[in-house]
């Protein structure tokens, strides 16, 4: 099954930093901003990772839980977690097969975002996500969608 907006978003199961299996079906009920990113530690994985966690109350505020997934491994993330306080989970896709079923994988992670309503819909794509400016561009989405 392929992403599409308006249509149910892909459900996955993946372990996080803690090796825990977490599924996407887990927070119906709540917004899920799903975040796609190429490498822990990286400058710009680093950057984008720090706004999220910069403006994570902002998404409570909204509802909206944030994930973030890369082909990293659970180590890794934990890591990354714990280098830079990160307040939300990291899922470890190391055969980028959800990456593949979001159409973000070529060659590696094309850096992108999904927000996801409590239904489980994917209401927004952004595609190619410059880091800079691109946390608040989601909060502006789910602030005029709620």
């Amino acid at each position: 099954m392929r992403a599409e907006t308006g249509k149910q978003a892909p459900d996955f199961t993946l372990q996080n930093q803690d090796g825990k299996q977490v599924s996407l079906s887990d927070y119906k009920g709540q917004n899920v901003v799903l975040y796609f990113y190429p490498k822990d530690m990286t400058p710009g994985c680093t950057n984008e990772a720090c706004d999220f966690r910069d403006n994570k109350e902002k998404f409570s505020d909204l509802d909206a839980v944030i994930i973030g997934i890369s082909p990293d491994p659970v180590e890794s993330h934990q890591k990354f977690i714990d280098k830079h306080e990160l307040p939300f989970m990291l899922l470890a896709d190391e055969n980028h097969k959800i990456a593949e079923d979001y159409g973000v994988w070529n060659d590696g992670i094309e850096r992108s975002t999904f927000i996801i309503d409590k239904e489980g819909n994917l209401q927004k794509e952004f595609r190619k996500v410059k880091v800079e400016g691109h946390v608040e561009e989601a909060l502006e989405y789910l602030r005029k969608a709620s």
